[in-house]
């Protein structure tokens, strides 16, 4: 998105820093990009026709005319669609060309430039391995920097995400503005970030702060406005969004105003070196939508760098174009030495006192949730497909439309990471496109999914269903026992396996449906493995008197009750349901929560959780405005419910508590619901996941305008108002509640990707999410969770592009809240965030009437790790490329790579520690797993290399660069430092936090070795035959 221009003081600010500029001459790297948002106010096909498909056709153009020139390229989505459907073959030369000579750099090189703060690690990784595979694929050339520059706050995963992947340095930009200008004054803008507390220095990399500019050229600090470094004015059709800071197009460098220029260029450089420690400055040239005439900019500008390269000495200002290479080669070379910052990240992120950007954790909720209901699909989907194909696949399926089927949503997935994409802060009709794509993209899996598991359809066309069939997939490498559901029509139900064995199951009626019902299913399934039931209807029969019927649960209601508070003690009349984990009291003079007793500890906690809502203004005449960014409520938050009703629906095998919150006290419909759910797990099951959590799932909506509803949780813990919430699902930050002079409630919430917490010296209490959420502590032993806004603003984006927030949608976010000690809630959090992030997937077939009981299916050897690691790839991508990057290279030169086919024998696994150093006395300690063991189901392992997170580099080539820290010297090391090196045989040792990534190969099966043998056989008696003849 294009820049919220600083305030004059901020710009100001810089022009009175103490620096040491003037002890040397400047040398200014002049670095041309093009801003190019996947998404914002138009859609990918809308911008490709506007202005993204003319940024490459002229750039490429204009860097061939001149060698001196250069750009570097960072979003691949477009670069792709110009690659495959604009550019021509003296085009994709040309390109090749200007790569081999540097003069072209491609930089982060994923899909999109995802948002930092409520993405998922998975994603981040997925859409950064897919630009990768494109780039080394079709050229060779492997990202080695960053460009993170318009991501709204600044994650501490990201960098460590980079430095795995190989990159030297790191670009970043928005971070709040108090912070940026404490920085600039002791001259930290640049600093190594070791942003893993368990990998610190291992994974650390060079981090450079972009100033109060940003990304874009400065603005017009002269008295004519008609100054600037953007000739070629806006795009078409964006004319219309133009204000005094969008100046539509700068006059041209002439002989008449070539001083005014110089005199202008050389005060922003100098203003700009006092926030930073050498002379080598980092010049962004350019900003949202720009270069798509790069003749005009590049003309002009070549002007000005000849007329101040002229005077350089008489300046003391040296200038060049540069890529981000050449930029931070010259500032390794410098040799200074370089202040360290920890594991700390920098959300959340405010651009000035009115503007502090916590709003977007939460916005347009639909989208976040479906954004990760798809990443868990594709998850699913890559690794049956990978167990299809292995050891042998079966042959009603064609692996290369399974492919395209995953392509699919593996692009789908990645573009919706852009940071105007599942930050919720785009236009509405762009909005709908990411989610048009997600739900086109999942479709293609369910195909695939279907296409695997499920039989052909058997019995005569037209015949009608006896029941369902439904296979369960367990796509986590560990056995999970759990509660599946599914929606049935008939209330009497028989539930069998696969066997014809009778299965513990729970019918109900559905709370969303009407004349539906919920059918639970207790399941265990180990890793990676399927388990198939079959659902039929029964006639009724009496409780108990037929194993195989599932039972019907029962349900007891509350009546109404006001809103009051409670004054009741503990035990007088409370009501209570209860495993063998937990028991959930209940007020009933209020139907809220009341408090929770948790067996280990033999603890009770006073527990209550009730919805408030923040009212925000919309009218920019009475700042300040709430909108898809910010979040600026006008007081604490109200209770938006005046009474409560309650089911209580008991069963054998789960109890679900049903209340209900209404508006008013007449109110017919309630607009808010929490539904939880205490599983009751018979013996001899694996209960410890499934009984220690209270699921919940939530309906909050329609609100009114301009109301933001949240969820608090309200507990007797002597929290202090200290918050943990997780970073991308990846590590855990500590969130100190801090007091400022405005807008204290929003500048103490964070984003909630997957986890948060509080705690006292003995209880702590965790909420688990489905998606992500803004998460704030704004009392002791408080924490509430931002769960939907609806906004109406007369803000230009809001009435020009409707970048709103004004639909009446319900949205329906789902929770897992676990209580006990610190040292069973830090051994179940990681595990029970991932078996809720990737439930089993069900797909359901029919029972035609003439379909006989399904034969015992044969299953394939699980796959299990050890609980401290984490599977988190298994997939076949399908790359041409071969993995010496030698043979590679000589192919491209050759014209060769573009005809190689997929390499289907290729298997990319990732596995992940999922504990920090000293987190848990056990599960922290490095684990050593054999891999041919593992992986032992898929068939007989022949080959592991160890590679990159995206899998570009051998790790046994990868030299990332070092930089000069205290007590450390200057140097090139290799990736991971001291880590251990890449084995040299199947048996890997990962250590806490790491995130190992491999090519791993199976043997092919005797059958297909046997059917090529022949196959070359009769080939070569064909040949001979021919030659007799």
């Amino acid at each position: 998105m294009g820049p919220r221009w600083l305030p004059l003081f901020a710009q100001l600010v810089v022009l009175q820093l103490p620096g040491a500029w003037a002890k040397d001459t400047i040398r200014v790297f002049v670095v041309p990009h093009s801003h190019m948002d996947v998404g914002w106010l138009y859609t990918v096909q809308e911008n490709m026709q506007i202005y993204a498909a003319s940024v490459y056709t002229s750039v490429v153009r204009e860097l061939t005319l001149k060698e001196h020139r250069r750009f570097i390229a960072v979003e691949q989505e477009y670069f792709r669609l110009w690659w495959d459907r604009f550019a021509s073959r003296t085009q994709k030369l040309q390109v090749r060309e200007l790569l081999a000579h540097g003069r072209l750099e491609f930089v982060s090189g994923g899909q999109v430039m995802h948002d930092e703060a409520v993405t998922h690690f998975d994603d981040q990784i997925l859409q950064l391995t897919e630009g990768h595979g494109f780039l080394y694929e079709t050229f060779g050339v492997r990202p080695q920097f960053s460009w993170q520059v318009d991501s709204f706050g600044a994650s501490a995963t990201t960098p460590t995400l980079f430095a795995l992947a190989g990159f030297n340095a790191h670009v970043i930009s928005r971070i709040d503005y108090e912070l940026k200008e404490a920085l600039m004054q002791v001259q930290e803008m640049q600093f190594v970030w070791r942003g893993s507390q368990s990998l610190a220095e291992r994974q650390e990399i060079f981090t450079h702060v972009l100033d109060f500019y940003g990304y874009c050229s400065p603005p017009n600090l002269s008295l004519s406005r008609r100054v600037g470094y953007s000739w070629e004015g806006e795009a078409p059709l964006l004319t219309q969004f133009q204000g005094g800071e969008h100046s539509s197009l700068n006059d041209p460098v002439t002989v008449r105003n070539i001083e005014m220029y110089v005199e202008r260029f050389v005060l922003d450089v100098k203003s700009r070196a006092r926030g930073y420690r050498t002379p080598h400055i980092l010049w962004p040239w350019g900003c949202d939508r720009k270069f798509f005439s790069a003749g005009v900019q590049f003309a002009n500008m070549d002007l000005l760098l000849s007329s101040l390269n002229t005077r350089a000495s008489q300046l003391g200002v040296t200038v060049e174009y540069a890529t981000l290479s050449a930029y931070f080669r010259a500032l390794h070379a410098h040799n200074a030495t370089w202040h360290v910052r920890g594991h700390q990240d920098f959300l959340p992120y405010a651009s000035e006192e009115s503007q502090v950007w916590t709003g977007f954790y939460t916005s347009r909720s639909p989208l976040k949730g479906l954004a990760r209901r798809a990443s868990a699909l594709l998850y699913a989907g890559e690794s049956m497909f990978t167990r299809y194909m292995w050891p042998s696949p079966r042959r009603r399926l064609d692996p290369r439309w399974a492919l395209t089927q995953l392509q699919k949503l593996r692009w789908a997935v990645s573009e919706v990471q852009h940071h105007d994409g599942i930050t919720g802060t785009e236009a509405v009709k762009v909005g709908d496109m990411f989610t048009q794509h997600l739900r086109a993209g999942m479709q293609a899996v369910l195909r695939l999914v279907a296409a695997i598991v499920l039989d052909p359809p058997r019995g005569s066309p037209g015949s009608e269903p006896r029941g369902h069939s439904a296979a369960v997939y367990n796509p986590l490498a560990w056995t999970v026992t759990t509660v599946i559901n599914l929606t049935v029509s008939f209330p009497h139900v028989t539930v069998t396996d696969e066997s014809g064995r009778p299965v513990k199951a729970q019918v109900q009626r559905s709370k969303e449906i009407p004349h539906k019902y919920d059918l639970y299913v207790l399941t265990t399934i180990p890793g990676l493995s399927y388990r198939y039931y079959s659902v039929r209807p029964t006639e009724q029969a009496p409780e108990g008197q037929q194993a195989a019927t599932a039972t019907m649960a029962f349900t007891s209601k509350l009546d109404r009750k006001p809103r009051r508070l409670s004054t009741r003690p503990l035990g007088k009349k409370l009501v209570s349901v209860k495993n063998d984990c937990y028991t959930v009291f209940l007020d009933p003079d209020t139907n809220l929560m009341h408090s929770i007793w948790e067996r280990q500890s033999n603890r009770t906690v006073r527990v209550t959780q009730q919805f408030l809502e923040y009212t925000v203004n919309g009218n920019k005449n009475d700042l300040p405005v709430s909108d898809n960014y910010v979040f600026l409520p006008e007081g604490p938050a109200d209770p938006a419910w005046e009474a409560v009703s309650v089911e209580m629906v008991r069963g054998r095998l789960l109890t679900e508590i049903r209340q209900y919150f209404y508006r008013t006290l007449e109110a017919k419909e309630h607009t808010y619901a929490i539904y939880s759910r205490l599983a009751h797990v018979p013996l001899g099951y694996d209960r410890e996941l499934l009984c220690h959590r209270l699921e919940q799932e939530l309906r909050v909506g329609p609100l009114e305008v301009n109301r933001e509803a949240v969820l608090r949780t309200s507990t007797g813990l002597q929290s202090l108002r200290v918050l943990h919430s997780d970073s991308n699902a990846f590590q855990m930050q500590h969130r100190l509640h801090r007091d400022y002079p405005a807008h204290t409630i929003s500048r103490n919430y964070y984003p909630m990707v997957q986890s948060a917490y509080i705690e006292d010296s003995r209880t702590r209490l965790v909420l688990l999410s489905e998606q992500a959420h803004g998460v704030s502590s704004q009392g002791d032993g408080e924490v509430e969770v931002l769960l939907h806004r609806r906004l109406w603003n007369n803000l230009d984006l809001s009435q020009i592009f409707n970048v709103t927030l004004k639909d009446a949608s319900i949205v329906r976010p789902v929770f897992w809240l676990l209580l006990g000690p610190l040292s069973l809630t830090t051994r179940l959090r990681p595990q029970s965030g991932l078996a809720l992030q990737h439930r089993p997937v069900v797909v359901l077939g029919r029972l035609p009437e003439a379909d006989p009981e399904r034969p015992v299916a044969r299953q394939p050897e699980a796959v299990t790790l050890p609980p401290s690691l984490h599977l988190q790839t298994l997939s076949i991508p399908g790359w041409t490329y071969s993995s010496n990057h030698t043979q590679h290279l000589q192919k491209l030169q050759k014209g060769e790579a573009g005809k190689a086919k997929p390499d289907l024998r290729r298997v990319l696994l990732r596995l992940h520690h999922l504990y920090e150093v000293r987190e848990h006395q056990v599960l922290s300690q490095p684990v050593t797993v054999d891999l041919k063991a593992v992986l032992r189901g898929l068939g007989t392992l022949v080959a592991v290399e160890e590679r990159s997170l995206t899998g570009t580099w051998s790790v046994n080539s990868l030299r990332r660069w070092r930089w000069r820290t205290p007590n450390k010297g200057l140097g090139a090391s290799g990736l991971g430092g001291s880590r251990p090196s890449a084995p040299h045989g199947p048996v890997v040792t990962i250590g806490p936090k790491e995130i190992r990534t491999f090519f791993v190969h199976f043997q092919r099966p005797v059958v297909v070795v046997v059917m090529v043998l022949l196959l070359v056989v009769i080939v070569w008696l064909f040949v001979m035959v021919w030659l007799l003849v």
